[in-house]
C-alpha cells in the first residue's frame, strides 16, 4: 500500500493549519492582518510575521504555483563573508594586544631629544663646557642602557651607542659621575652662570644663547678690547681694564726702554666681588716675578660646595695662572713671559656692561684715551713706527733687529700676517726683546681659546699702510687668503 506523499510546500510545525485533510480546492486568501513591526528586545523577534508569511506559500504550493524562490538578500544585512570576519577578528586582536601584555617601546629618539636639549645652550668656547657635556653624555648613556631590551635591531639606537662612545673617548668623559638632568628646574644652580643662563633660554625666557665678549692686553701693551678695537698704547702707571659691579681688573704699566714711550705691563691686580652666596669677595695680585696660584688671603677658591664658584689653576708654576668664576661666566688668564705680564679674559656682555655712570674709564669697555694711544687704532706697522725710528728695512731699530729680521723673526711663531704679527713686530723694533714675540704668539691662543667667534680671531689692516715695510702688500692678502684656506679645508 503506498504511502500518502506530503506536497511540497505544505507548512508544518506549529504555523500549520488545522483541518481533516489536504484540501483539494484552492483556499481562499488569508484576510489581510494588521502589519506590526518585529520587535526585538532582550534579542528576540516575534514568531507571527514569519507564521503569517508561511500561509500565503503553502496556498500557492497547493495551487501549483511555481516554487517559493529564496529571498534576494539585500544588501549590507545579514552576517558578513567569513575572510571578512576573521580579518577584523585579526584587527581587533591586534589592537587589543596591549590589554594583556604591552610591549616595551623603544624611546631612542626621546632619549636623543633630552640629549639634545641639554647641551643645545652650551658654548665649548665657555667654561665648564667639558664638564656639562660630560654629564649630558653620561645621562644619554644611562637612557639607551634603560631602553636597550625594547631597541634591540633598531639601528638608531645602535648609532647612537656608537656615537655616544665616540664622543665620551674624544672628551675624556668617565663613565661614573653626575649625570644631568632633562628638568631645567632640577639642575637649575645659582652659582653656575651657564646653567642658569640655559634654563631661561629652554623656558623661553631669553630668545638668544648668552654673548661673550674677550679682552686682552700684551706687549708695549697692546689692547684689544670687547669691541675687538685694536689699539696700542702708552698708559704708563695704573688703568682700569675693567670695572662693573662684578670683576675689577687693574693694570700698572712701566717704560720698557728709558727715553721711550713704550711701555708694558708688570702688576696685575683682579678682584672678585661677592656675590650673594656664591662667594665672598676674592682678590688676586700678580707681579713680576711672582705669579701666585692663590688669592692674597691664601685661599685657592670661593664658594661652597663642589665644584666651586670660583677657583684659580696654576697651568705652569710661575708662568702662567688661570681663573674660573662660574657663578659669572667668567674665565681670566694671566702669563708671564720674559718680564711682564699679559692679560686675556672673557666675559658675559649681559655682565660686563653692567656698571655705573662713575665707571666710566675702562679700557676693554671704551679703549685708550686718545692722548695716549701711539698709533691710528688699527693697529699699523707704519702709524705705529713713527718718526723717531728708522724706515729704512737694513737699518736697526733696536740693535740686533732690523724691519726685515724682526718680521722673518715673528713670522716664525704667527704664519698669518695679522694684528698680532704686526705687534710682534713692533715690540721687537722698539725694546729688541725677543720675549715679546713669545708674548703675542700667546696671546694669540688666548684669543682662539677664549674669544667666541672664529671668524674675529684675526684682525687685518684696513689699507696698505698696514704692510710691514720691505715686503709688498701681497704678503698680507696671501696671510689672508691662507687663513681663508684654513677656515675652510
Amino acid at each position: 500500500m503506498m504511502k500518502k506523499k506530503r506536497k511540497r510546500g505544505a507548512p508544518s510545525g506549529p504555523c500549520r493549519r488545522p483541518g481533516p485533510g489536504p484540501a483539494t480546492a484552492p483556499a481562499p486568501p488569508p484576510s489581510p492582518e494588521p502589519t506590526r513591526a518585529a520587535w526585538t528586545g532582550m534579542g528576540l523577534r516575534a514568531a507571527s510575521p514569519s507564521c503569517a508569511a508561511a500561509a500565503p506559500a503553502s496556498a500557492a504550493a497547493a495551487a501549483g504555483a511555481e516554487p517559493r524562490r529564496r529571498p534576494r538578500r539585500r544588501p549590507g544585512l545579514g552576517p558578513p563573508p567569513l575572510a571578512l570576519l576573521l580579518l577584523l577578528l585579526l584587527s581587533l586582536g591586534l589592537l587589543h594586544a596591549g590589554d594583556c601584555q604591552q610591549p616595551a617601546q623603544c624611546r631612542i629618539q626621546k632619549c636623543t631629544t633630552d640629549f639634545v636639549s641639554l647641551t643645545s645652550h652650551l658654548n665649548s668656547a665657555v667654561d665648564g663646557f667639558d664638564s656639562e657635556f660630560c654629564k649630558a653624555l653620561r645621562a644619554y648613556a644611562g637612557c639607551t642602557q634603560r631602553t636597550s631590551k625594547a631597541c634591540r635591531g633598531n639601528l638608531v639606537y645602535h648609532s647612537a651607542v656608537l656615537g655616544i662612545s665616540d664622543l665620551m673617548s674624544q672628551r675624556n668623559c668617565s663613565k661614573d659621575g653626575p649625570t644631568s638632568s632633562t628638568n631645567p628646574e632640577v639642575t637649575h644652580d645659582p652659582c653656575n652662570y651657564h646653567s642658569h643662563a640655559g634654563a631661561r633660554e629652554h623656558r623661553g625666557g631669553d630668545q638668544n644663547p648668552p654673548n661673550y665678549l674677550f679682552c686682552g692686553l700684551f706687549g708695549d701693551p697692546h689692547l684689544r678690547t670687547f669691541k675687538d678695537h685694536f689699539q696700542t698704547c702708552k698708559v704708563e702707571g695704573a688703568w682700569p681694564l675693567i670695572d662693573n659691579n662684578y670683576l675689577s681688573v687693574q693694570v700698572t704699566n712701566v717704560p720698557v726702554v728709558p727715553g721711550s714711550s713704550a711701555t708694558a705691563t708688570n702688576k696685575i691686580t683682579i678682584i672678585f666681588k661677592a656675590h650673594r652666596e656664591c662667594t665672598d669677595q676674592k682678590v688676586y695680585q700678580a707681579v713680576t716675578d711672582d705669579l701666585p696660584a692663590a688669592f692674597v688671603d691664601g685661599s685657592t677658591s670661593g664658594g661652597d660646595g663642589d665644584p666651586k664658584s670660583l677657583r684659580i689653576v696654576e697651568r705652569e708654576s710661575g708662568r702662567s695662572v688661570e681663573m674660573h668664576a662660574r657663578y659669572m661666566g667668567t674665565t681670566v688668564f694671566v702669563r708671564q713671559l720674559g718680564r711682564y705680564l699679559t692679560l686675556a679674559i672673557r666675559m658675559p656682555e649681559a655682565l660686563a656692561m653692567a656698571y655705573e655712570e662713575s665707571q666710566d674709564l675702562q679700557l676693554c669697555v671704551t679703549g685708550c684715551p686718545l692722548g695716549e694711544r701711539i698709533d691710528d687704532g688699527q693697529g699699523q706697522v707704519s702709524a705705529i713706527l713713527g718718526p723717531g725710528l728708522p724706515r729704512s728695512p737694513a737699518a736697526p731699530a733696536w740693535p740686533g733687529y732690523t724691519l726685515e729680521t724682526a718680521s722673518a723673526r715673528c713670522h716664525e711663531q704667527m704664519p698669518v700676517k695679522d694684528i698680532y704679527f704686526q705687534s710682534c713686530v713692533f715690540d721687537l723694533l722698539t725694546t729688541g726683546d725677543a720675549n715679546f714675540t713669545a708674548a703675542a704668539h700667546s696671546a694669540l691662543e688666548d684669543v682662539e681659546a677664549l674669544h667666541p667667534r672664529k671668524e674675529r680671531w684675526h684682525i687685518f689692516p684696513s689699507s696698505a699702510r698696514g704692510a710691514p715695510r720691505g715686503r709688498p702688500l701681497s704678503s698680507v692678502s696671501l696671510g689672508l687668503t691662507c687663513l681663508i684656506l684654513v677656515v675652510f679645508l
